[in-house]
């Protein structure tokens, strides 16, 4: 019960932020699958207001219904379902061989579970009750680690005569560090969008401390540089949400 409140509170943020971050940060589209009407509701609230795109599902033979008629970028999903649990859905789904990353969103937290749940081929494994900023933590890395496994010739960016290679950590002639790296590719896959300030955060740091704050910025400054001034390339600041990188009309 004490689980449901807090998503219920989730809830109500939660439509406060989709109106300030309408346009915010990605396009993903989430296939959500609970049987729990509210819980599912809440959860699918929430993601939509980071700018997810998300479709529910209330058992394991709906979502395999709808994977076969539609592209998904990532999957999550209960266990404990009627008519096709999860561990039949994953199983059909990598049958099928689809690549397509799935996290465990269960109550079921014994080890015999979390490991059956890999061996079947999960990517991620998240135990109930949960923290919404672990979630988005979790469906970022995921997602990033399938682009950069499945998708290298999507890691080449072209900033405007500056070569930006995520595969080879390089900017131009500049190796990047690791932090750097990941930053500057957060931003170039979010094109033209905004990417929230926490969201960097807890993505890349893990928490949103003033530190790890103050150290963004740093990192900021450090890409602006990089990249150049005179670049029509830029980062630029969106006050209030978090960063943005363009293309200024030459």
């Amino acid at each position: 019960m004490a689980f449901l409140l807090f998503l219920f509170f989730w809830h109500s943020i939660c439509y406060l932020y989709s109106k300030n971050y309408a346009t915010m940060t990605t396009t993903d589209h989430i296939l959500l699958v609970e049987d729990d009407l509210n819980l599912s509701t809440v959860l699918a609230d929430y993601l939509q207001s980071k700018n997810f795109v998300v479709d529910i599902a209330s058992n394991g033979k709906d979502a395999w219904e709808l994977l076969s008629k539609r592209h998904y970028d990532i999957l999550l999903t209960d266990i404990v379902m009627p008519q096709m649990n999860g561990w039949q859905l994953i199983k059909m789904v990598r049958e099928s061989n689809s690549v397509i990353p799935i996290i465990v969103v269960s109550a079921k937290t014994d080890r015999e579970d979390i490991i059956r749940g890999y061996q079947l081929g999960c990517d991620d494994y998240l135990t109930k009750p949960f923290s919404m900023d672990i979630l988005i933590c979790k469906i970022d890395a995921v997602l990033r680690r399938c682009r950069l496994g499945d998708r290298a010739c999507e890691m080449v960016f072209d900033l405007n005569g500056v070569c930006f290679d995520a595969v080879r950590q390089t900017l131009g002639k500049r190796r990047l560090s690791s932090r750097e790296n990941e930053l500057l590719l957060m931003l170039c896959q979010n094109m033209d969008k905004t990417v929230e300030r926490n969201r960097i955060l807890m993505t890349l740091w893990g928490s949103d401390t003033y530190f790890n704050s103050r150290s963004l910025s740093v990192y900021i400054n450090h890409l602006r540089n990089y990249i150049g001034k005179d670049n029509v390339v830029k980062i630029i600041s969106v006050h209030g949400k978090g960063y943005k990188m363009v293309k200024m009309i030459e």
